[in-house]
Order: C-alpha cells, then sequence, then structure tokens
C-alpha cells in the first residue's frame, strides 16, 4: 500500500484495534478499542463515526487504554430507540462505557457533538468520570454565525468530492492544504454512515446546563479558526474562565482541531 494511500492509516488503525460491542435498547454500538492503561473514551462529533480521532489514535495510545464508540446511529452503531431525548442518548452512552471499562474510573473526551454527550455523561450521579476534555465545544448559550454546508444527497463522482471538500472548508478545516485525501476519505465515509441527525435532540444551552452539574475537572480546547466560534472566541474564553477554566486556542486550526493539529491536541491530553 502506498504510503500517501488515504486508507492506509484508517486500515492499519482498525488492523490494530479491539473491535467490541454493546447493547442499547435492542442495538448495538461499535467500539474499537487501542493500548492499555488509565481508560479514556474519546466521543466524536456530528454525522461522523471513531474516524473522527485517526491522527490521535496511535499517540494516544501509546499511553492509555483508548475506547472510541460510534455514537448511536453514527458510523456502524445502530439508531437509538425512537424518542430518545438528549439526557437518554447520554444514558446509553454512559451504559455502554460501563459495560466496557466496569467500575473503573476514566478521562472522558469529546468534540462538537461529542462533547455536547460527553458533558452529559459526566453530569449523571455517580459518574466515575476522572476528567472532561471538550474539543470544539458548542451550545453553550453563546454568539454563534450560521455555517450553511451544501447537500450532498444527489451528487455524484467529483461533484460529490467536491462538495464534501466545500463542506470541510466551511465547517472542518480551516487550512485548504490541510483538506487531504485521508480527510475527505473520511468526510465521505462518515457522511454515508450517518443515519442520525444530531440537531433533533440538541439545544442552544445543552451543553451549558450539564457543565453545572459536572464536578469533573474540565479542560477545554478551541482551534483559532473555529467555524462555529468566530468572530466570538472572545466569549467562549471569558465563558470558561469565569468557570475556572483556561481553554487552549491552537493557533491555525479549525473546528476539527483534533484532525489539523494532531501534534498540539495529543500533547495537551496526555497532560
Amino acid at each position: 500500500m502506498l504510503p500517501d494511500d488515504p486508507e492506509a492509516r484508517l486500515n492499519r488503525l482498525i488492523q490494530a484495534a479491539t473491535p467490541a460491542e454493546t447493547t442499547h435498547g435492542g442495538g448495538r454500538m461499535i467500539w474499537h478499542e487501542w493500548g492499555s492503561g488509565r481508560p479514556a473514551v474519546l466521543l466524536h462529533g456530528g454525522a461522523g463515526s471513531w474516524r473522527h480521532w485517526a491522527r490521535n489514535i496511535e499517540a494516544l495510545s501509546a499511553r492509555r487504554r483508548l475506547l472510541v464508540p460510534d455514537l448511536p446511529g453514527l458510523g456502524e452503531s445502530d439508531l437509538p430507540p425512537p424518542g430518545t431525548d438528549l439526557p437518554g442518548l447520554a444514558a446509553l452512552v454512559a451504559a455502554g462505557i460501563a459495560a466496557r471499562v466496569g467500575d473503573a474510573p476514566y478521562d472522558l473526551v469529546g468534540f462538537s457533538f461529542g462533547s455536547i454527550i460527553a458533558g452529559h455523561v459526566a453530569a449523571r450521579p455517580g459518574a466515575r468520570v476522572l476528567s472532561l476534555a471538550l474539543l470544539g465545544a458548542g451550545s453553550l448559550g453563546l454568539t454563534r454565525e450560521p455555517v450553511p454546508l451544501l447537500s450532498i444527497r444527489d451528487r455524484r463522482g467529483e461533484d460529490r468530492v467536491a462538495a464534501h471538500r466545500e463542506n470541510l472548508a466551511r465547517l472542518m478545516i480551516h487550512d485548504p492544504a490541510r483538506i487531504d485525501a485521508e480527510a475527505l476519505a473520511i468526510q465521505a465515509w462518515n457522511s454515508d454512515h450517518a443515519r442520525y441527525r444530531s440537531r433533533n435532540v440538541v439545544h442552544p444551552t445543552a451543553l451549558r446546563e450539564a457543565l453545572e452539574r459536572v464536578r469533573a475537572p474540565l479542560s477545554v480546547i478551541y482551534g483559532e479558526h473555529d467555524a462555529i466560534v468566530v468572530p466570538h472566541m472572545a466569549e467562549r474564553i471569558a465563558f470558561f474562565r469565569e468557570r475556572g477554566t483556561e481553554p487552549l486556542v491552537i493557533p491555525g486550526a479549525g473546528h476539527w482541531v483534533a484532525f489539523e493539529a494532531p501534534g498540539p491536541v495529543n500533547a495537551a491530553l496526555l497532560a
């Protein structure tokens, strides 16, 4: 396989993973696990899968046991039961985590939609969350500019690839040079397998409300040019400072900061 093959890293990760399944409401949640040591759970973003962490897994699993699910209705996991609300979705994920780690305490990391789920998991009574890290967090009740995306439903071939590239540029990745074959492959696979719309359960203050009940130490990471934040980054920084957390803002990166700037993100999470 050629070094620049966009599937090379993903195939290597899949081959190195320990696959697992947990059940939720009669369906399955699919997990991939790597490494050993203190457990860390990584929750991906909306319309995503474990592949959102493709550039972080090798570095993090060298020192930790990583548990990375496909959230219900996304990736290879089955849809949640009809009518499941946001706390209910968090309960499904929390039950899956408990099934994998038992009573062991764990660190919890969430990206975008996954940060909202992570906040609600950490806010649950008796949660054994040692620390909570949020990347590209929204739903804080703060000002946000809309980010319109192209529909890919009826596009084919190069037109579909171009639409994926444009959507990555609008929402996920700041530097166009970093929208490479791997980014496009992940975006296409995630999009093709997404059956759940997070907007059905998320409201503008969904994470803010959960954070009021979280007792675990909190860390926050944003890309400097995160499309769901700019030009209101100062408002986010002030919000978290008021709650005793100094956000890490990574220069030159956008919303999918863990992919666009894996080095600083990996170092921050391991720290």
